[in-house]
């Protein structure tokens, strides 16, 4: 016969009212933390094919965009793609930002940074020149709040902190109950 210090449906109650609290302090989750996603998938604008991805916070946005020929096609090499971005409001008029080629293996990509004031819908404009032509492509875009930088590694592991704690915890009440049993034998 087994004996709890605590009864098991005690245990049970607290992990409840424990878990119960956590969900109803902690606060609504709405930011977009986490790696960039696209906007405009695969879209022909102009002479290429091309794919925008972001990771809009308030402060530094980052915008990347994969370029594809299209079917029996090259990319100019004289290729140039700008992100101009505004506030849907119309409070701020239109910044364009100049995008850089990246160097990676077998895929065009260029990258660039925007600064957004303040978390807001923005107004996205893709704009590609070349020899071979040119185009425009747009999407609206909710711009977030960063996250916490490093700090943000800590706040997501806590739950599994929590229960490696509580884990932990119960081991050592059955290392001492063990314990206990064996002293009194």
């Amino acid at each position: 016969m087994i004996i709890f210090e605590n009864p098991p449906r005690t245990v049970c109650c607290r992990l409840v009212a424990v878990t119960m609290l956590l969900l109803v302090a902690s606060p609504p989750l709405s930011a977009h933390n986490g790696p960039p996603f696209p906007i405009i998938s695969d879209k022909r604008v102009g002479p290429v094919v091309v794919s925008l991805w972001t990771h809009p916070d308030v402060g530094t946005g980052l915008f990347y965009v994969i370029v594809d020929p299209p079917p029996g096609s090259t990319i100019a090499p004289d290729l140039k793609i700008e992100i101009g971005v505004r506030p849907v409001t119309g409070r701020l008029a239109e910044a364009i930002y100049p995008t850089q080629l990246e160097n990676l293996h077998g895929q065009v990509q260029y990258r660039t940074e925007a600064q957004f004031d303040q978390q807001e819908l923005w107004h996205v404009r893709l704009i590609v020149k070349s020899s071979q032509g040119g185009g425009e492509a747009s999407a609206d875009v909710e711009v977030t709040p960063p996250g916490l930088g490093r700090w943000d590694l800590l706040m997501f592991s806590l739950p599994f902190l929590g229960v490696g704690f509580l884990w932990f915890q119960v081991m050592m009440r059955k290392r001492k109950y063990r314990n206990s049993r064996l002293q009194k034998v």
